[in-house]
């Protein structure tokens, strides 16, 4: 079992910057693939970014390249997605998951455990 906890998320004007964290603790943190999701009112789960075991391979939906990075310290159990140049679009609640894979998949099937999510909202 893997418990995720998300924190960081607020208000935030249009170009502003939020780092949101995801700490995590019980099965060996280093093992598992951590991937950030998001979810707006009336849409479905999307895919941000996620990252490798040892943080070497990312991956990032098209929507936040160059704006969003995901990184990990596997000696805090925690990864991390920094968002800059934030725009009212990526509104939505932000969810960490954890995946026992060995590559960093993108669809939320795919991820064994999630965080309880933590909103973050970009105003115009």
């Amino acid at each position: 079992q893997v418990q995720l906890v998300e924190s960081g998320g607020g208000l935030v004007q249009a170009g502003g910057s939020l780092r949101l964290s995801c700490a995590a603790s019980g099965h060996p943190f280093s093992r598992y693939v951590m991937g950030w999701f998001r979810q707006a009112p009336g849409k479905e789960r999307e895919f941000v970014a996620a990252i490798s075991w040892t943080g070497g391979l990312t991956n990032y939906a098209d929507s936040v390249k160059g704006r969003f990075t995901i990184s990990r310290d596997n000696a805090k159990n925690t990864v991390y997605l920094q968002m800059n140049s934030l725009k009212p679009e990526d509104t939505a609640v932000y969810y960490c998951a954890a995946d026992a894979a060995v590559i960093a998949r993108t669809r939320a099937y795919e991820y064994d455990y999630w965080g309880q999510g933590t909103q973050v909202t970009v105003s115009s």
